[in-house]
């Protein structure tokens, strides 16, 4: 059994975390088959959203502290060779960050350490009023990975980031969603199900849009006003002579129902 499970319908790529006997903590294998689902995806036009998910009631228990220690006992865990490992794991990282179409992370059970980080990483978190979130790095004498130190300030704010990840401790839904790292909670039974209506509806988005959006954002808060601006015109520029807006152009002046809906339906 993969520990990593993919599913693709109708543009939509499903990434489910699929080792619950632990909490679907990430090995080596889980590791490489992330990277190599997020290549394809990335090469692969026909996929415009991305649901990332997790099996038997949990989202992601972080590395796998197991593996870990059984590697410091046997002394098989260099510095450079963690660095090397960390390293390889910072192209999943690029390829999620900056993947140019939406991500939806849909939490229920522990995100916890890595899987808090690779929650993080996504455009839209919804959880289950179960879900909990911890940056358990500092219990073992870790430092957060997995692109937290970059994501998680851009969120929360330097100062509270810093009593997150000092404390190590437990985040709930319902803070979460206070603090902005969480969309929307929903039943344990609808979770998946209202990731896949959002994604439903941002599949009907234009892909040329969004991809640019996106991208514009994610350099918003390394930029002065100025470069922003010059980014907003370049990318309408593109954006408006797409087959998707002639065609909502001519919808709109038809009064047509719109290529897009939003919200999507609860």
């Amino acid at each position: 059994m993969p520990a990593l499970e993919m599913t693709i319908e109708d543009g939509i790529a499903t990434l489910l975390f699929n080792r619950p006997e632990a909490k679907n903590a990430i090995n080596m294998e889980m590791s490489d088959e992330l990277d190599a689902a997020m290549l394809q995806i990335d090469r692969d036009r026909d996929i415009r959203v991305v649901i990332l998910t997790g099996a038997g009631g949990a989202f992601c228990a972080g590395g796998d502290v197991r593996v870990m220690n059984a590697n410091a006992a046997a002394g098989t865990m260099t510095a450079e060779a963690r660095r090397a490992r960390m390293q390889r794991a910072h192209r999943t990282v690029k390829l999620l960050a900056g993947l140019d179409r939406p991500v939806i992370a849909a939490v229920d059970g522990p995100a916890f350490g890595a899987g808090f980080s690779i929650a993080l990483l996504a455009d839209m978190v919804l959880a289950t009023p179960r879900a909990r979130f911890c940056m358990a790095f500092a219990r073992i004498g870790l430092i957060p990975d997995y692109g937290a130190l970059y994501t998680l300030p851009r969120i929360v704010g330097v100062a509270r980031a810093k009593e997150i990840m000092y404390s190590a401790r437990e985040i709930g839904a319902v803070e979460a969603r206070e603090l902005g790292i969480v969309l929307e909670i929903a039943g344990e039974d609808a979770l998946l199900a209202r990731a896949r209506e959002l994604a439903r509806a941002l599949a009907g988005a234009s892909p040329v849009a969004l991809s640019l959006t996106k991208s514009a954002l994610n350099s918003s808060l390394a930029s002065e006003l100025s470069t922003m601006l010059d980014i907003e015109a370049a990318g309408q520029g593109i954006a408006g002579v797409s087959d998707y807006a002639r065609e909502s152009f001519r919808r709109f002046a038809a009064r047509e129902p719109a290529q897009f809906a939003w919200p999507a339906p609860r």
